[in-house]
């Protein structure tokens, strides 16, 4: 029987179908789709993965990689292993991408269920009718998508478990380099060069103001694109113009139509709702998932809002185009009905899901308000109004260009008005205010200029990338993956590679550092070409045209002798020496501020004769209530987790999880504490004691 576990044992449930999907919440809803003859359970992700203690890739062996359970899935495994003994039949419902095949294929091995069976499931949006016709027609694992799951997983460990130990020799402890993120952190280095080295240059602006709100700019001189250098030329040009007459010399009329943008992909939902709403990628990503999973609609029950969120498609079916065509008809009227085709960047991989769009367009994001979080309707408003606009006519203009000529200086006008907003009564852009007025005029006719505008300017260094403009960057240049792009950001800010200034994205010292080596010793892992290039092999492998194992050992090869190269002969990075004010009480040299697995902590310069170190001392400013003696902020040695202890360990040992406020508890007389987080409650830090403090 297809998908049925080889070691299944017929039990009181037998003749239930198991549905094994990775999302809890996901499970629920479905659950209720299905009703009483299917059992749906939750993966919550990955079960199996490569150990995170060692490389777990035997590269002699062909690279083979060495997975293991998940440490803290074990009892996830076993309900999986019981329900599949409990059931007649297993479906693999993961996520329909190279990691969800890749979650099946592992849970496939774990229940020893054939990978050529057809036991796998997939659809693209959570609503009833979509699951069940898809559990009507399972289909088997596909290998060619958990091949490239697999050649992406042993690359990023290869390169991130044998680089990382070069940057604690050579830069500092705890820093560790990734296949892609290395490629995303050069190019906003590159930037950041760019602007340290840019030199502004004088430019100046002229225009002709003929008065309510007809302006035309300089155009040309002689016959050439008009370039205003200095002050002087300005003025010569400003004195020249006041001996000579405005005269129309050309209008030319016509009319424009606007197609609406493609509806939403992976980035440029990102993209948008970074510009429009302020997200940060991995909070749209989040979001997104939470509509994509399914949310508990009042009156209407629990179901998925939107299709699968991870897509470089533009694609939608036949269905959801009829839909949206109905919709617009009855909504805004016949006219506003579109018939509109958008193509694929890469049309040999980016079609295996539907663009993102809304499950069911009928469910106007101002109808379901009240049952989703503000920055989920947020979202859904965004995307919704994306598909609908999408599906919408062109917004049509009629245009004016007028061409004014005083000697040998010419000046032009463009003009615009709407006369059909079309997709753009839907959708909001910032080129939605883009009329600009002409007045009637007629070739020949000489206007009175009501002021000379004449403005010294300076041409601008490149931006810092924004989140969207690093998202649009990575997709152009071919460097990662949409489903990728919020953990690349993620990780390069977490790692303190790159820092948050102004919504945009600068690096750091130590972004600059890692750079450097990785640039000098490692040219593949952050040339942008070669980082899109592997993409590609991805491509390929997930096509079937190419071999996961020997695109990874054409990588390997030069890869292994780079990190030989490098390790002999990368300098180490000094760092600037922080001093502090204390000084070393073993050797009376000053004790340095440096930085390591677990923060900062004071070293003695005197090192490598004199080894002594000590943490920083943090006071709270509260009294031990035992000794007398200050609190003070510690670190685990081994989770290096935040507590506060007495400073007068170890004779004394008073310490506390969350930090302590100096009051006493009212009813036990403890140590009243505040926990963690923003809204920090204030309560007895007695785990016998209930008391907690009333927020004001």
């Amino acid at each position: 029987m297809a998908g049925t576990a080889k070691t299944a044992k017929k039990t009181s449930n037998t003749g239930k179908t198991l549905l094994i999907v990775e999302s809890p919440s996901k499970a629920k809803i479905i659950g209720k789709y299905l009703g009483s003859k299917y059992k749906v359970i939750a993966s919550v992700g990955h079960v199996r993965d490569l150990p995170k203690s060692r490389l777990g890739i035997d590269v002699a062996n062909n690279f083979e990689p060495e997975y293991i359970n998940i440490r803290g899935k074990g009892d996830t495994i076993k309900e999986i292993k019981k329900e599949a003994k409990a059931a007649n039949k297993v479906l693999l419902a993961t996520d329909p991408d190279r990691e969800g095949e890749a979650i099946s294929w592992h849970i496939a091995h774990l229940l020893d269920i054939a990978p050529d069976s057809k036991c796998r499931v997939e659809f693209n949006e959570i609503n009833k009718d979509t699951v069940k016709d898809a559990i009507k027609e399972p289909r088997e694992i596909k290998e060619g998508l958990v091949d490239a799951q697999q050649a992406r997983r042993v690359l990023d460990r290869l390169v991130g478990y044998q680089i990382s130990p070069l940057l604690w020799k050579k830069v500092s402890w705890g820093l560790s380099a990734g296949r892609v993120q290395s490629a995303a952190l050069k190019l906003i280095c590159d930037r950041e060069r760019e602007i340290q080295a840019f030199v502004p240059e004088e430019y100046w602006y002229i225009a002709a103001d003929f008065g309510d709100g007809f302006v035309a700019d300089l155009s040309k001189i002689d016959g050439k694109k008009a370039h205003v250098a200095n002050k002087e030329e300005a003025d010569s040009i400003e004195s020249d113009l006041s001996k000579g007459n405005y005269v129309v010399s050309s209008i030319k009329e016509g009319k424009r139509k606007t197609k609406p943008y493609a509806p939403f992909t992976t980035s440029s939902m990102q993209q948008d709702a970074s510009i429009k709403l302020g997200f940060q990628t991995a909070k749209t990503m989040q979001i997104a998932q939470q509509l994509y999973e399914g949310i508990n609609l009042k009156g209407i029950g629990a179901r998925g809002l939107v299709t699968y969120i991870r897509t470089d498609s533009v694609r939608v079916s036949a269905q959801a185009i009829a839909q949206g065509a109905a919709f617009i008809k009855e909504n805004y009227g016949e006219e506003y009905v579109g018939n509109n085709s958008f193509t694929n960047r890469n049309k040999a991989m980016q079609d295996a899901h539907e663009a993102i769009r809304p499950s069911d367009v009928n469910l106007k994001p101002e109808l379901i308000k009240d049952s989703l979080t503000a920055d989920q309707y947020k979202l859904y408003d965004l995307i919704w109004k994306r598909f609908i606009a999408s599906r919408m006519a062109a917004a049509e203009y009629d245009t004016m260009q007028v061409v004014i000529e005083n000697g040998r200086y010419e000046f032009k006008a463009n003009g615009a008005r709407m006369t059909f907003d079309g997709w753009r009564k839907v959708y909001k852009t910032a080129q939605n205010n883009d009329e600009v007025n002409v007045p009637k005029l007629t070739k020949g006719e000489v206007l009175d200029l009501e002021k000379l505008i004449k403005e010294q300017k300076f041409t601008q260094p490149p931006a810092r990338y924004t989140e969207a403009g690093l998202v649009k960057e990575m997709e152009e240049k071919n460097i990662g993956r949409p489903s990728t792009y919020a953990s690349i950001i993620s990780v390069l800010v977490n790692r303190k590679y790159v820092k948050r200034v102004k919504k945009t994205l600068e690096p750091t010292r130590l972004g600059f550092d890692v750079t450097g080596i990785l640039s000098e010793y490692f040219s593949d892992i952050v040339d942008v070409k070669f980082t899109g290039e592997m993409e590609d092999n991805l491509d390929s492998i997930e096509l079937g045209d190419k071999e996961w194992k020997n695109v990874v050992a054409d990588f390997y090869k030069g890869f292994s002798e780079e990190l030989k190269v490098a390790d002999r002969e990368a300098e180490r990075v000094e760092k600037e020496v922080v001093l502090s004010d204390e000084v070393c009480e073993i050797c009376g040299k000053p004790m340095a501020i440096k930085e390591g697995r677990f923060g900062k902590f004071l070293a003695c310069t005197g090192y490598p004769e004199c080894k002594n170190t000590k943490p920083i001392v943090k006071s709270t400013g509260v009294k031990c209530p035992k000794c007398g003696k200050d609190i003070i902020e510690k670190r685990g040695r081994k989770s290096g987790k935040v507590f506060y202890g007495c400073s007068g360990y170890p004779e004394c040992d008073v310490s506390y999880w969350d930090k302590p406020t100096g009051k006493m508890c009212p009813e036990c007389g403890s140590m009243l504490v505040k926990t963690k987080g923003k809204t920090g409650t204030v309560k007895c830090s007695n785990p016998e004691c209930k008391y907690k403090e009333k927020k004001k």
